[in-house]
């Protein structure tokens, strides 16, 4: 029987350790050729609306070990202003609703094993990410995070980075009070630490070991300026301001995606290809950003070999995104989600031979 898995299925089975410790698993496999996955590829097409675009998305990977996924994504998405920012918004069908999967199949056999809602996996899976750069580039007595935004990202960030640092205060910033405030009384809830709601992007970065930017915005929200000696930085939603790049010492990448076989020049640094409809009445091919702070780069894998450091003094300001490999993510964490919701008997079973036939293809 193939599952189809759910968001509260996986909230009951997936725990952001066991997602850092198989993400980490799965880039070592990467790094050793046992593991594959390529870019990002977004589809996009014009709407009826000249504001709204429809955006297909999808990333793989698969391993040795035995799953492959491929991680798919129906989007229409826009532009808004928002609390004084600018912002991008995407819904499915109807704002509000959303359409993710992850699908799932073995290596040995080709059997489809399950279809994911991707959810709350994809924002486990992206605070990990972090968590993993933090355990490695951070300051050891990081204790203060300035978090820039108070959604779903915000909070799994903030678990990720408690497992790698003894953080102590939350700095919270969103343009919304009151969404602040709910995040900075949840934190002070649930973990029993000091969280604070404060009023300005400013204020989150003052004092802070860690700035994460979580946020939706498509304008700078990581400020240079405003960055102390030995911060280090995370940014998955928003942008850091040139200020910002200027002042990172050392970026991490956690690995690239591997060029396809005989053809070395395809290999691209980029996080994700866009290819869109309706541009000059022929296709066209957007990129997203390549290595951040590349002259001052490090690998996942050169840490792991011993060949290069990570921090080398408390004072340095360190990055650390995951490269352009989330296709790599997905076979692995959803792997380990299917194994729990099978020992479990979580999941609605649905008839494998449904995705079947009997037609050569």
């Amino acid at each position: 029987m193939t599952l189809m898995i759910g968001n509260d299925d996986v909230r009951r089975v997936l725990t952001m350790g066991d997602t850092m410790a198989v993400l980490e698993e799965a880039y070592r496999d990467l790094a050793a050729g046992e593991a594959v996955c390529r870019p990002r590829i977004d589809i996009r097409i014009p709407t009826s609306d000249p504001a709204r675009t429809y955006q297909w998305g999808t990333m793989e990977g698969g391993s040795t070990r035995g799953y492959f996924a491929i991680r798919v994504k129906s989007d229409v998405v826009y532009e808004t202003e928002y609390g004084g920012t600018r912002t991008q918004e995407k819904y499915c069908v109807e704002p509000g609703s959303f359409c993710g999967l992850v699908w799932l199949f073995r290596v040995e056999n080709g059997e489809p094993l399950a279809i994911i809602n991707e959810g709350h996996l994809q924002h486990v899976r992206v605070g990990a990410d972090s968590g993993i750069g933090a355990k490695l580039m951070a300051r050891e007595d990081a204790t203060v995070v300035g978090m820039l935004g108070s959604g779903g990202m915000a909070r799994t960030h903030l678990e990720a980075f408690l497992q790698a640092r003894p953080v102590s205060r939350v700095q919270v910033y969103s343009p919304t009070p009151e969404h602040r405030e709910a995040f900075a009384a949840e934190v002070r809830r649930r973990y029993e630490i000091d969280a604070v709601a404060v009023a300005t992007p400013e204020a989150a970065h003052r004092g802070a070991h860690i700035v994460a930017g979580c946020t939706d915005a498509v304008v700078p929200v990581v400020l240079g300026e405003h960055l102390e000696p030995g911060t280090h930085i995370t940014c998955i939603g928003g942008r850091l301001d040139v200020a910002a790049y200027r002042r990172i010492d050392r970026a991490l990448r956690l690995g690239s995606a591997p060029a396809p076989e005989g053809l070395e020049a395809f290999g691209l640094a980029d996080e994700y290809l866009t290819y869109a409809a309706g541009t000059q009445g022929r296709a066209s091919l957007a990129r997203g950003e390549g290595v951040v702070a590349e002259d001052r780069a490090v690998y996942l894998a050169d840490l792991i070999a011993g060949s290069a450091a990570g921090r080398t003094s408390p004072d340095q300001v360190t990055f650390s995104a995951r490269g352009n490999i989330q296709g790599a993510q997905f076979y692995a964490v959803a792997g380990l989600v299917y194994e729990r919701c099978v020992a479990q008997g979580l999941g609605r079973s649905i008839p494998t031979e449904w995705f079947l036939q009997d037609i050569r293809d």
